[in-house]
């Protein structure tokens, strides 16, 4: 049974810990955390009762994997620091930019490396997570990583040159589309239906669109006419969709969050 340390403990990192935990894929006592708000680490430790650790070189020296969970900014001052502790051990990166060739300018040479881009619904086990092609983890290391987010939802093995884009869409669209979510809700409860209510019919519908786009093998368009009848209410809304250029605005909702990576 591998160890697995994180170092910070942010949403992404809750989301990850918390699905897997739930999954039974980590247990608690595999499991070691660090964060520079100790009270965050021990609220986790309570809740959950993995192994708070009180300082990163404790919780690298505890772990077979480090799971790299802090701000990408950070990153190069976490390996400066604790350097020396980091040789020889695997680390699983979720921090944005950071490629694998990026870390092998700064990692001891023997340090083993994978880059992984996952979104918050891992929480919940409907996860989508992004892994680096390249990487030099050791066959167990990978696998261990590979069923880590399996456990958590789906994992797709992308090119370098392709994780900055499919990361923007996996792991930013989930706040793009809770802002549409919102807005469908309130246009129900402006006509009368109690806000949970809303709430609970949009969080379906979604859920349940997203599965038949995945399961049915058609064109979102075409998915989108079986359910637009002629003179209808639901083309009627798509008109008013278009009218606010909803396509123009997603696409460069898209197009700004990559071009800040």
């Amino acid at each position: 049974m591998k160890r697995l340390g994180f170092i910070g403990m942010g949403n992404m990192a809750s989301a990850i810990l918390l699905g897997a935990l739930k999954a039974g894929y980590l247990h608690a006592e595999q499991v070691y955390a660090y964060d520079i708000d100790q009270k965050k680490v021990e609220a986790m430790g309570r809740e959950t009762g993995i192994h708070p650790a009180s300082t990163a070189e404790e919780l690298v020296a505890q772990s077979d994997i480090v799971l790299m969970a802090v701000k990408p900014y950070n990153i190069e001052e976490v390996v400066k620091e604790h350097y020396d502790a980091f040789k020889g051990k695997a680390i699983i990166s979720i921090a944005l930019g950071w490629t694998y060739e990026k870390y092998r300018e700064i990692l001891p040479q023997e340090t083993r490396v994978a880059f992984v881009m996952p979104n918050t619904p891992c929480m919940v086990g409907e996860g989508m997570a992004l892994l680096e092609e390249t990487n030099n983890l050791a066959p167990e290391e990978l696998e261990f990583t590979k069923g880590l987010f399996e456990s958590i939802g789906k994992l797709l093995p992308v090119k370098t040159s392709l994780m900055n884009v499919g990361g923007t869409l996996s792991g930013c669209g989930p706040a793009f589309l809770y802002v549409i979510m919102e807005a469908l809700a309130d246009g129900a409860v402006f006509h009368g239906l109690p806000r949970d209510m809303a709430y609970t019919l949009v969080s379906q519908m979604v859920l349940g669109s997203g599965k038949m786009l995945a399961e049915s093998g058609l064109h979102p368009g075409k998915l989108k006419d079986n359910v637009c009848s002629p003179a209808g209410s639901t083309i009627r809304g798509v008109r008013a969709l278009e009218d606010g250029n909803i396509r123009a605005t997603l696409i460069d909702a898209i197009d700004r969050a990559v071009m800040m990576k």
